[in-house]
């Protein structure tokens, strides 16, 4: 907006904390309590005893104090300092007066590089960090978020969860880009007690299979982790049979890999069975498939001397046991 003239000058008016007069010409000045410092005596309208005061003349400013200069000499009780008011900067937004930035006035525009918004501290080693409070509705109390000590070194970031929030779910790091005191780790919502989910079956269709390669049994389970950092720890029992007296072995998927494959010898997968009668073959093991994609756990079996392989022999029961487990548990 235009003017005819000398635009307006802005600042931050206030009128500062009350003073009462004393044998002394020297006062601070205080704003709610806390010294105020003023650009210059200029800025000030100054009332003793009723009348405004010359600055530079009746009064002085250093800082945050006020020395009065009064023809008598020094002032004394009897002296009233009616008020001081302060009159912002000439020709500068100064200090905004209290409850006058709305949230039009604000503009916080994060870069890659730096913050849009950064809480400061009190500028010393081992004081008081930076602090947000978020306040209740009626502004009487709230809550605090403190960065860490500056003896921490810590300059990290926590990227908040990309996923919906899940009640009874608590924050967890999920994945860290970098590493030290500037990683940056991204937040997830998952179990705070380790355990995140289990997922159970049981199974007694009997099923064989004459194939000398593994071939899936219905004896199967999904389970999408919630965390890809998670491990899942994956139990299974399951009878099996090799008929005709010749040996028969299983062993644990997930989806395309076999669970139980090593260097020395992946042919008999967890364990096998030999001679007339059927035995249980069973095993555990604690997987990391570094995904949260849905996975597939299922029991294999084949005939290695035996004619058929037979699972769930009689009728038997077969379980499957996939218990997924926050990595920062184990």
């Amino acid at each position: 907006m235009a003017y005819i003239g000398k635009s307006p000058q802005q600042g931050n008016y206030v009128v500062l904390d009350a003073i009462t007069a004393s044998s002394t010409n020297t006062y601070n000045l205080l704003n709610g309590g806390v010294a105020f410092t003023p650009e210059s005596a200029n800025h000030m309208i100054v009332s003793l005893n009723g009348v405004i005061q010359a600055p530079n003349t009746a009064f002085s400013v250093s800082g945050s104090t006020i020395t009065f200069l009064p023809s008598s000499g020094t002032l004394s009780s009897s002296d009233s300092i009616d008020f001081i008011m302060v009159l912002g900067n000439v020709l500068d937004i100064g200090t905004p007066s209290d409850s006058t930035v709305t949230n039009a006035k604000t503009n916080f525009v994060s870069s890659s590089s730096s913050a849009g918004l950064s809480i400061k501290g009190d500028g010393t080693i081992s004081g008081t960090g930076g602090v947000l409070q978020l306040n209740c509705s009626n502004n009487s109390h709230g809550i605090k978020l403190e960065s860490p000590a500056h003896s921490a070194g810590q300059s990290y970031t926590l990227k908040f969860p990309t996923g919906n929030v899940t009640a009874g779910t608590a924050l967890t790091v999920d994945s860290i880009t970098g590493s030290g005191a500037t990683a940056v780790g991204q937040l997830a919502f998952g179990s705070a007690g380790g355990v995140l989910q289990v997922k159970h079956m049981n199974y007694d269709t009997e099923q064989n299979t004459t194939s000398s390669s593994y071939v899936a049994t219905n004896i199967t389970l999904n389970i999408t982790p919630t965390l890809s950092s998670s491990k899942i720890l994956a139990i299974f029992s399951v009878p099996l049979y090799g008929a005709g007296g010749g040996v028969a072995t299983a062993t644990l998927y997930r989806d395309s890999t076999d669970l139980a494959v090593n260097t020395t010898n992946n042919n008999y997968g967890f364990g096998y069975v030999n001679g007339s009668k059927p035995d249980n073959i069973s095993g555990s093991v604690l997987d990391s498939p570094s995904s949260t994609s849905q996975l597939t756990y299922a029991i294999y079996h084949k005939k290695i001397s035996a004619s058929h392989s037979y699972s769930c022999i009689n009728t038997c029961t077969a379980s499957l046991t996939l218990i997924e487990i926050a990595s920062g548990v184990l």
